[in-house]
């Protein structure tokens, strides 16, 4: 009791409370309206992407056989991100956020609708199906800079964390469920019926969107041109904290993603056959939802940095231990997790970060360099995993490639040590010029 009044206690058991600081915060689900809608409505329909993103590949190698043909698809998905990402980033800070996601979440559900037609057709044609791709990637990586700048619009930032750790579990959760689904459906139904769940699927997105409030652009929003792109490049040049972020993840990625080495792995050197495949896959997909899941307690970092530092570290070691445990396929599935679930507290970290200290009328711009990054480098990294394994063995490039992840990461704090100290709560104070909090 402090002058007079009761202070207000909380009855439950101390690990209740300790359980409910490690999960997400679900909060912005039940104060923020608009966050709410959206988020189930992105949630249902990434559940239905995903059936066509398992059969666009199937279906190329069924009428190819060839797995260069189906690798062709990444590079034409990267092209479309390359040419588009920057200047949608530009877009999405010159109009309505809300508005531009419709169109591009229209866009989409009209690809997956030609999807569906090419595969009812007497002939499929493959060039069709890399035009529409190029086209839904395009979409893509104006739709990625948008939904990533309109959410600090839909909640309070001191719920922003919460909102992007919950944006994390259900695209994961989604990527968990929706494979094993799609292949059922595949085997089942064939192609065209998950084309068509995706099209269905893509009104639950739509229609979120039509109820939720306009996020019209900042008052000092500029008309998208060379010179803005220019502007959010240089912006993320000069906050280093900002930078930081971007170069970290580019080090994970580049040296330590192993997955273009799956097939071999299972294949040569773990002796697991084709399931093993999709075990690790799904390990990814697990430990990428647990991470997400037990992201609660990002929400009170204070130097978000320096826990960004610690949980690539844990991916660089995931990764380590993954090459090394050839001798148990289950051990390797849990140090993949483990990387897998360091990856998404480092993504959670990361956004919050970009989207806390870029100023509103940017947020689009920054998003489309973080969205270049997030896209290129897996597939940078799937390229030169391969190339590593074919001189050195698949097992020592996985295994090196998690140790030059830790290498780079010990270069990357001691050239940008303001990263390590970055204070957030400090940085939010200065950006509206308060005094920080103590505590």
């Amino acid at each position: 009791m402090t002058n007079g009044t009761v202070e207000p206690t909380d009855d439950r058991p101390s690990g209740r409370r300790r359980l409910g600081g490690l999960l997400v915060d679900p909060a912005p689900l039940r104060l923020d309206r608009d966050f709410r809608l959206l988020w189930i409505g992105q949630g249902i329909s990434t559940l239905g992407r995903t059936f066509t993103l398992v059969a666009i590949p199937y279906q190329v190698y069924v009428l190819t056989g060839d797995l260069l043909a189906v690798g062709a698809l990444s590079i034409v998905q990267l092209v479309a991100t390359l040419i588009f990402a920057l200047g949608g980033g530009a877009v999405a800070d010159a109009v309505d956020r809300r508005r531009l996601l419709l169109l591009t979440q229209l866009g989409q559900a009209g690809c997956s609708l030609a999807f569906l037609a090419i595969a009812l057709s007497a002939a499929p044609s493959l060039l069709a199906i890399y035009a529409v791709v190029f086209v839904s990637s395009a979409l893509g990586s104006i739709d990625g800079p948008a939904r990533a700048a309109a959410i600090p619009r839909l909640v309070p930032p001191e719920r922003l964390h919460a909102a992007i750790g919950l944006n994390q579990l259900v695209f994961n959760a989604a990527w968990v469920i929706g494979p094993a689904i799609g292949g059922i459906i595949l085997a089942t139904f064939g192609v065209a019926a998950a084309y068509a769940i995706d099209v269905v699927t893509f009104a639950s997105v739509i229609v979120a969107l039509l109820l939720i409030s306009p996020i019209p652009p900042a008052v000092d929003a500029v008309r998208p041109s060379v010179a803005a792109v220019a502007e959010g490049l240089r912006f993320a040049r000069r906050r280093r904290e900002v930078l930081a972020t971007f170069i970290v993840d580019i080090n994970a990625m580049v040296f330590g993603s192993p997955t273009s080495l799956f097939p071999a792995l299972a294949l040569d050197v773990f002796m697991v056959g084709p399931a093993g495949v999709g075990l690790m896959w799904s390990a990814v997909g697990f430990g990428a939802m647990l991470g997400a899941l037990f992201s609660g307690w990002t929400t009170t970092v204070r130097r978000p940095g320096r826990a960004v530092l610690i949980a690539v570290a844990v991916w660089g070691l995931g990764i380590t231990g993954f090459g090394l445990a050839t001798f148990s396929f289950p051990l390797a599935l849990g140090f993949l997790a483990l990387a897998a679930g360091a990856d998404v507290v480092s993504a959670v970290l990361r956004s919050g970060i970009v989207q806390l200290l870029t100023p509103d009328s940017l947020r689009g711009r920054v998003s489309s360099i973080h969205l270049l990054v997030v896209t290129s480098g897996p597939e940078i990294g799937n390229a030169e995993a391969s190339l590593v394994a074919s001189v050195i063995g698949t097992q020592a490039a996985v295994v090196s490639g998690g140790l030059l992840t830790l290498a780079g990461l010990g270069v990357i704090a001691l050239a940008m040590p303001e990263f390590s100290r970055l204070d957030m709560r400090s940085a939010i104070a200065a950006a509206h010029g308060a005094t920080p909090a103590q505590g």
